[in-house]
């Protein structure tokens, strides 16, 4: 049996992973990568729990919720493709988000509360992206240089509004479901 892994991120609105899939609507068509994510699971992971029981997940949530009463939504845009893995033959290939010190601010108040809740997480450091797609699948090199060519050159900006803790199925398609949502305050 497949174990369930649980992990908090931000939601994305629906117009931005609408963009995003429009974005990479070229790589998907020419297959340049083994498998695709579902628009609907697109996110920005904060803090990857792992296997975890009810009764942890209930106060990785408390203590999450109570960390984040204070933040205000944000605005967010995206900025560059990029790859993680072997630099001619990517693992993942993902989408930047522009710089934005409230992303930073809420990632590190989710990751101590869900620290100060007794999950021992990854200690890598924080690199905002969404993943898109894995294994690149061509029979010749990847290049950075030719990702570079499909970059957008501006994105609209879109609010961001919730920190969602996100339960995995390996099993469906889309695999993420929300498990609980924390609404960030409303801030201009």
């Amino acid at each position: 049996m497949l174990k369930t892994h649980y992990f908090f991120a931000l939601s994305l609105p629906k117009e931005l992973k609408n963009e995003i899939h429009e974005l990479t609507a070229t790589f998907r068509e020419e297959g340049s990568f083994k498998k695709w994510v579902h628009p609907e699971d697109y996110h920005i992971t904060l803090a990857f729990l792992g296997d975890a029981s009810q009764e942890d997940l209930d106060v990785a949530i408390d203590t999450v919720t109570h960390s984040l009463h204070n933040l205000g939504s944000f605005p967010l845009s995206l900025k560059q493709f990029g790859t993680f893995g072997k630099s001619d033959e990517p693992r993942i290939f993902w989408m930047g988000v522009n710089p934005s010190s409230s992303l930073h601010q809420i990632r590190e108040k989710v990751y101590e509360a869900c620290e100060e809740a007794g999950f021992r997480l990854e200690s890598r450091p924080f690199t905002p992206h969404i993943t898109i797609g894995r294994k690149w699948n061509k029979n010749y090199s990847f290049s950075k240089e030719w990702l570079n060519e499909f970059n957008p050159c501006e994105t609209p900006s879109h609010r961001i509004s919730e920190v969602v803790l996100y339960q995995t199925h390996m099993d469906r398609s889309p695999k993420y479901e929300a498990i609980h949502t924390i609404q960030l305050n409303d801030l201009p």
